[in-house]
């Protein structure tokens, strides 16, 4: 905004000071909101926060966000959607699009190749 320096400085101090720059609450609403608006898993929302510098605290802090009964829920969820939404015919590349899709969107290698076996025998 090319502001003088002092001018800068007093307005960071302010924002500090009344809690308008908090990594705590940016960290805990990112996780919140990725995960039930873009439906992302921990390992992405773990790979972003990094990426912006958040501290592994504050990391942990976020992810407590996370409910994990709905967080299991959201991937069967997710999982089926997208089962209904691949129209190829062999199983195993099936397998492969739908596990790939779900890795991508950061869930956990465990939860997704259990869920994928689940849905494509």
């Amino acid at each position: 905004m090319q502001m003088i320096p002092q001018a800068v400085e007093k307005i960071m101090l302010h924002l500090f000071e009344n809690d308008f720059i908090n990594e705590s609450r940016f960290a805990k609403a990112f996780a919140r909101g990725k995960f039930s608006i873009k439906k992302w898993g921990r390992n992405r929302i773990v790979n972003e926060l990094k990426r912006r510098k958040i501290s592994a605290y504050n990391i942990k802090l976020a992810l407590q966000e996370i409910d994990n009964e709905n967080y299991l829920k959201t991937l069967d969820e997710l999982a089926e959607k997208r089962f209904y939404q691949i129209k190829e015919t062999n199983k195993y590349k099936k397998r492969k699009k739908l596990a790939d899709y779900l890795l991508y969107r950061g869930w956990e290698s465990d939860l997704v190749y259990e869920r994928v076996t689940g849905l494509v025998p």
